[in-house]
């Protein structure tokens, strides 16, 4: 059963290690957590419904609550407080594009709000609804979960918008196919949320950003149906499928989407390399992906998240022969690692795993194999539950990302961690902040800062100790150089800081498209553009 006020299955947890608590506790300080609501009291809370009857429609206490909050850390905090706000007034399960559009026709009749829910991911905001007098139906795509069609020839694959990460791969690859669309959230989120958001995965140095892969598909929106057809390549006029990419839900349902996909290959591989210094590994990551060497993926933790990785990996016999290993390589306590994949042919990947060593050697590299690699893709999907283990000791862990040319890599990722580290220093509060480099490109790349601090002695306290961080930050990104998001999409979180990037202009288009398709601001409003108050 998935959690009802966290991440992922109820019977599945991440612990940390002896050694990691003792880790956070002499860098931020003992912790005490705070109490959790039950299921059965905030059930109780949900108001009545305020929706007309209708078949598809489910109006009961606990789906609603289910649905009603993402994975934002203000996410978490109003699940595990109990204290919701606002609930959707129902939770509808279509299995068609027709049940799709005939809840868009109740909708329009019966004056409601709709929002669109695929794995309820989100982490900045997207499924929270807010506070109306009109009522709010939260749509899920869950019952839309299947391989559709599978174009051979063209390596063309329909989904249902419902269908999770593991359900497109398994039904794929007993295809012999794969996507290779692979977040961090893969375990739950689904690939119509995928497009929605403009998601990135983990190998997409092989297999492309999902703008890359999205090929096309079928909107649902409250004008008719929109269907985009697949076609490799066009200069007729600007491309549609862009409308539909990052719209986060404003423009209409996305119920059908097709990918490009890719014959599973033959092998793949994880490795690390440890670095000397910051710089040493920075220049080396930059080389290999200008140089468009054949990696699948590219990570790249500066000095305290490999110092923290370490730290919290268990076995610290282990680690500290690794450890003795590496600073007689020259990789003492400033060292940084990177963890690579190679994906494809034998051939293919014997070249890229000569090649990649080549370059990361001439930057003093030190080349530890495929061990810590397959450790790394053991848990690649599972990280999200380390947030569980932190609550239950008092700390409380979110995320900030950004994108950014080379030029202004180190700057910018200064200042996020800067600012951070002295957010909380007039409640007399310590941070433990790392920060990796996610995607590559040869213009920039990523930037993915954690924190983890403390919870305050009370939920509003801790709100607002989070609130803090995420604006203070968030303002930094955009007014020095950086995206306000490279894979979260906006929500109603980063909506305030979207206007920085687009500009007055590129704010009015935005605005005049969203118009086009729903004048009266009935989908998943204040997400992406915040309301105007009228």
């Amino acid at each position: 059963m998935r959690r009802w006020n966290g991440w992922g299955d109820d019977q599945f947890a991440l612990e940390l290690p002896a050694e990691g608590q003792q880790f956070l506790a002499d860098r931020i300080g003992e912790a005490t957590p705070l109490a959790d609501a039950t299921l059965e009291s905030v059930c109780a809370q949900v108001p009545d419904s305020r929706l007309a009857p209708h078949p598809l429609i489910d109006t009961g206490a606990e789906i609603r609550v289910r649905h009603a909050r993402g994975q934002s850390l203000c996410d978490w905090l109003a699940m595990r407080s109990g204290h919701f706000g606002v609930f959707p007034d129902g939770v509808a399960l279509p299995e068609t594009s027709e049940d799709v559009r005939t809840l868009l026709a109740y909708a329009q009749a019966n004056d409601v709000k709709v929002i669109p829910y695929g794995g309820g991911t989100s982490v900045a905001g997207h499924i929270t609804p807010l506070a109306d007098a009109r009522p709010v139906l939260t749509v899920s795509l869950a019952a839309m979960n299947r391989l559709i069609d599978i174009d051979t020839d063209s390596q063309i694959a329909t989904f249902g918008a419902g269908t999770p990460g593991p359900l497109v791969e398994s039904q794929l690859r007993a295809e012999g196919y794969t996507l290779g669309h692979f977040p961090q959230s893969f375990e739950l989120s689904t690939i119509g949320g995928w497009v929605a958001s403009r998601s990135s995965g983990q190998q997409s140095l092989r297999y492309g950003r999902i703008e890359q892969l999205y090929a096309g598909g079928r909107i649902e929106t409250l004008r008719g149906s929109l269907d985009i057809p697949t076609i490799p390549a066009s200069s007729a006029g600007p491309d549609v499928r862009e409308m539909v990419l990052g719209s986060e839900g404003r423009i209409g349902i996305i119920t059908e989407v097709k990918v490009r996909v890719t014959r599973l290959p033959e092998q793949e591989s994880f490795h690390v390399v440890f670095f000397p210094t910051w710089a040493q590994a920075r220049d080396a990551a930059r080389e290999l992906v200008q140089n468009r060497l054949q990696l699948s993926m590219l990570r790249l933790s500066n000095a305290v998240e490999t110092e923290t990785q370490l730290a919290l990996a268990g076995h610290p016999g282990q680690i500290r022969l690794l450890e003795k290993f590496l600073a007689f390589r020259g990789a003492g306590d400033k060292k940084c690692m990177m963890t690579f994949g190679v994906t494809g042919t034998r051939h293919q990947c014997r070249h890229a795993l000569s090649e990649a060593r080549k370059h990361c050697s001439a930057y003093d590299g030190v080349y530890t194999g495929k061990y810590l690699g397959a450790k790394w893709a053991e848990k690649r999907f599972t990280m999200p539950y380390l947030r569980e283990a932190l609550w239950q000791m008092g700390y409380a862990v979110d995320t900030l990302e950004t994108a950014t040319d080379w030029d202004n890599v180190d700057a910018l990722l200064g200042k996020i961690e800067d600012n951070l580290r002295q957010g909380l220093t007039d409640d007399g509060e310590r941070l433990h902040v790392f920060t990796h480099l996610s995607h590559f490109y040869g213009q920039g790349c990523s930037i993915y800062t954690s924190y983890v601090f403390r919870t305050a002695d009370n939920y509003e306290d801790t709100l607002a100790r989070w609130q803090r961080l995420k604006q203070s930050t968030s303002r930094i990104i955009v007014e020095n150089g950086g995206t306000i998001s490279h894979q979260h999409g906006v929500g109603k979180d980063h909506a305030p800081f979207l206007e920085v990037e687009k500009g007055e202009l590129g704010m009015a288009a935005i605005s005049g498209l969203c118009q086009i398709f729903d004048p009266e601001g009935r989908l998943n409003p204040g997400t992406l553009i915040q309301p105007i108050n009228k």
